[in-house]
């Protein structure tokens, strides 16, 4: 048995005192205004200069920034989470030159989210109790798992969600038992079944969205008829908020314990390449598509299969899992989506996801066995397809057809 160190962030509920709730409301608006300048900054100068202004240039500017009358008030909060507010800037704008994000958006005082980033200088941590900058006591935190034996926090975050709740998040270092596991398994994504794996169970859909999706619509519509800025609109859109929290709460435990439990069970796992981002623009399904959260379900699957020493593979979105015989290899010229299950020219009669999913383990096998080409290139995306029959013709070249 090995472990592995990692690092590790533990997030936890807390209550503020008003006099703390003050203070991280003033650091929140704060970290905002200091971003918002900083890209309009850099903004700026490639547009008149063609000039690249890297982390150290705004942080000179916020020094400037904080000697002005009109900006002095930056003084009145921790610098460390304007520092780090110019150190996310640094890290949008290295993705968007790389081209794995678009280019860096302004904060917004009432959609973006509300949080502020403190590393050691801006934080006591003594006798299992966290003070921040800027405070005299401690944060009232609900403990609702331990930290890790020994654990000192490098960097905490703090944040307000939508529905008013506060959350603190430590990060820390922790190891992670990597246990033995002999387990090989297909995983097919779907709307009917959450998840169909290749051993034939399939995992029911909770559909979470849909069960609070009454209350969710008298809350919105009640929202709706209060007039726009007033007192009861805005607690009126609360309400709206704590809805949508008690959903998105609800669907990340599931995917929680479900991912833990493939994890632990299997040495690998092999998934599809969706293009989730793609498949939502069809009006019929992008809601239950976005209620199946299955971006969110491969995020967890492979930070996890990291930590634990597994092997996650990705076959291609472009192969035909579902059109294809998974007992003689012969391939169906069409399958519609209405169609749950077919029978193929050898006699076997196919559950369409079990079948789907059982191809998926085959052709992650045939990559762990002698390197076959199934493994997704990020950022290749072949134009004029379906968004949700993604098969192409040349990924089915050879393969004998119904």
């Amino acid at each position: 048995m090995t472990a592995k160190a990692v690092k590790r962030a533990f997030k936890y509920r807390f209550y503020p005192s008003g006099a703390q709730a003050a203070e991280l409301a003033r650091t929140f608006g704060c970290v905002r205004l200091v971003y918002n300048m900083a890209l309009a900054a850099r903004t700026q100068a490639w547009t008149l200069r063609q000039e690249r202004v890297n982390y150290n240039t705004t942080s000179a500017l916020l020094t400037g920034w904080k000697k002005t009358d009109e900006l002095a008030f930056l003084n009145d909060v921790s610098s460390v989470p304007l520092q780090q507010a110019l150190r996310h800037l640094q890290v949008a704008f290295t993705n968007f030159f790389a081209k794995r994000a678009r280019y860096p958006t302004f904060k917004s005082k009432k959609r973006s989210r509300r949080s502020a980033e403190y590393t050691t200088s801006a934080f006591r941590w003594r006798d299992g109790k966290l003070t921040l900058a800027k405070m005299a006591e401690p944060l009232d935190i609900v403990w609702s798992r331990p930290l890790p034996e020994g654990a000192s926090p490098s960097t905490v975050t703090v944040s307000q969600d939508a529905a008013g709740r506060w959350f603190v998040s430590l990060l820390c270092d922790d190891v992670i038992e990597q246990t033995p596991a002999s387990g090989v398994v297909g995983i097919d994504a779907g709307l009917d079944s959450l998840l169909t794996l290749s051993t034939g169970e399939k995992v029911t859909n909770p559909r979470h969205e849909r069960c609070d999706r009454k209350a969710l619509a008298r809350a919105q519509r009640a929202m709706a008829k209060k007039e726009k800025g007033s007192a009861n609109q805005a607690r009126a859109r609360l309400k709206v908020a704590r809805v949508h929290a008690r959903i998105t709460d609800r669907r990340r435990d599931h995917l929680h314990k479900l991912t833990t439990r493939l994890v632990r069970e299997n040495q690998t796992l092999v998934i599809e390449d969706l293009t989730v981002r793609n498949m939502v623009k069809s009006r019929s399904l992008a809601r239950a598509i976005s209620d199946a959260a299955w971006r969110q379900f491969r995020t967890m699957l492979e930070y996890k299969a990291d930590w634990h020493g597994r092997n996650l593979v990705v076959v291609d979105r472009w192969f035909p899992s579902s059109k294809l015989c998974s007992t003689c290899g012969a391939l169906a010229e069409r399958m519609p989506l209405n169609m749950r299950s077919w029978t193929c020219r050898c006699g076997t009669v196919h559950d369409r996801d079990v079948n789907a999913a059982r191809n998926i383990l085959a052709a992650g096998q045939a990559v762990t066995a002698c390197g076959d080409g199934v493994r997704p290139q990020r950022g290749n995306l072949r134009s004029g397809q379906s968004s949700l029959k993604q098969e192409n013709p040349r990924a089915t070249t050879g393969i004998p057809v119904l």
